[in-house]
Parts: structure tokens; C-alpha cells; sequence
């Protein structure tokens, strides 16, 4: 694995494309995603919801103009009624990359995924690289509860950040990342004064989960993919920094 990464940046696109799609391979379309699951119906949307006392200011978002190269493809975006927790992910791709170059490896994420594997976006509502720039990722509102297709069965109700890079055991997870990630998690958790610390229950809408449709199941609000989904997705590193990010997190949103 270590042999594929160092070599990425020397293979054409194509190639570079399929290296792109190891976490993402697990995380299934769910509720939105590919095409065919679900249909490319268009629910109506709801505004996320404002604080009610522990809101955290909006940190600053690079939008998908910024880094899409072309024509929007899909169809509309769909929403839930309100974000209730956040799934981390990493993208599994080399960690030693310049971050200036972060909007050519989402590129790449994003072909793989609406090309390779005929989702219609992107399937992460948000994309971090290791200098803590946040990208929008899946279209429809920064501020809405879109829903994307990064952990299976629980797409509705949650936001999907991926981490730029691999954190396996021992790899270190930079600090402008897990600060980046935890002021995003603070302001998209308190547009609807989710506590990051606090338990949520969402309900499994896929028995490919490590939950049966239809059963409800409880999730730290800031958890890891493989908490929703069988993976080792986002890597050991990660998630063992989730519990500063979650601490950071209340922090920001003065709890």
C-alpha cells in the first residue's frame, strides 16, 4: 500500500482514479449516491435550523467552484430535516502531498466517484487537507442539511468530512487539520445545538450497515465511518484524535 501511494503522483489520471477509491469503496450511496438508489428525485429542503444558544462561527469554506473542474453533473440534492451528527472519514490517499494540490486530488475523488462508480457527486458534504483549508464537497448549501452518500445506511441526518490523507496506527494527524475539522463540526453541529459530545440516534436506512434497516441505533455525535459501516475507515489515528475533536468542538460552541 505504502509502494502505491509513493507512486500515485507518476500514474496518468485514470490510474490515479482507481487508487482514489479505497474508503470510499465501503462507503455506499445509502440514501443518496449512485444512480438508482433511491432515484434522482428531489425531496423538499429545510433550511438547517439556527442555534438556540450554542452556535459556533462559520468557519471558512473553499466552495466546489474552486476545485470542480467543468460542467455540474447529477441530479438535484436532497436534504433531511436537520443535521444531527457528523461521520469522519480519511480518503486513504498519500499524506505527503502539497496543499496547494488538495483541489486536484477531491477532482479525482470526485471523478471516481460519479464516473467509476456512477454516483451523482461527490459523496462527502465536506473535504479538509492537512493545512486545515476546508473544501465544500457535495453540492446543495454548505449550511443545509444536504444528504450526501459517505457512510452507508446513515447518509440522512449526518455530515460526511473526510480527512485529506491516510491515518492508519502511528501516523500522525496534523493539528491545523483536527482544528479545522472540529470549528466545522462546531458551527454545522450548532446550527441545530447538537452538544459534539453528547449521543444521537439515527436509524439504519440500509442493511448493509452494521445495522439492520430500520433499526435505530445510537452514535457518538461526532463519530468515525466504521462506527456506521464495516471499514477501518478513518484509520486508527483518526479516530483516536475524535475525542479532542469533539472537546475542541464544545469548546468552540462555548459549552
Amino acid at each position: 500500500m505504502r509502494v502505491l501511494r509513493a507512486v500515485l503522483g507518476r500514474l496518468p489520471r485514470f490510474a490515479a482514479v482507481g487508487l482514489l477509491l479505497m474508503c470510499v469503496l465501503f462507503a455506499g450511496p445509502g440514501v443518496a449516491g449512485a444512480s438508482g438508489q433511491g432515484g434522482p428525485r428531489q425531496a423538499k429542503g429545510h433550511p438547517a435550523g439556527q442555534a438556540r444558544g450554542h452556535g459556533a462561527a462559520k468557519p471558512r469554506i473553499v466552495p466546489r467552484s474552486e476545485w470542480l473542474d467543468g460542467a455540474e453533473r447529477g441530479p438535484p440534492a436532497r436534504y433531511a430535516k436537520r443535521v444531527k451528527a457528523v461521520f469522519v472519514h480519511h480518503t486513504d490517499t498519500p499524506n505527503d502531498y502539497d496543499c496547494a494540490d488538495a483541489p486536484r486530488t477531491i477532482r479525482y475523488l470526485y471523478t471516481g466517484q460519479t464516473e467509476s462508480r456512477q454516483w451523482d457527486d461527490i459523496g462527502y458534504n465536506f473535504l479538509v487537507d492537512r493545512c486545515g483549508t476546508i473544501y465544500e464537497g457535495r453540492a446543495g448549501g454548505v449550511g443545509r442539511a444536504v444528504v450526501g452518500a459517505h457512510t452507508q445506511g446513515f447518509n440522512r441526518g449526518s455530515v460526511g468530512i473526510a480527512a485529506i490523507g491516510t491515518f492508519t496506527k502511528g501516523v500522525p494527524v496534523p493539528k491545523a487539520m483536527t482544528d479545522a475539522i472540529a470549528a466545522l463540526v462546531a458551527w454545522k453541529l450548532g446550527l441545530t445545538d447538537v452538544d459534539p459530545r453528547s449521543k444521537v440516534r439515527l436509524v439504519s436506512s440500509n442493511s448493509l450497515s452494521r445495522y439492520p434497516k430500520g433499526k435505530s441505533a445510537k452514535f457518538s455525535a461526532v463519530s468515525g465511518h466504521k462506527d456506521g459501516y464495516y471499514t477501518q475507515c478513518p484509520g486508527a489515528a483518526l479516530m483516536a484524535a475524535l475525542p479532542g475533536i469533539r472537546k475542541e468542538a464544545a469548546r468552540l460552541q462555548d459549552r
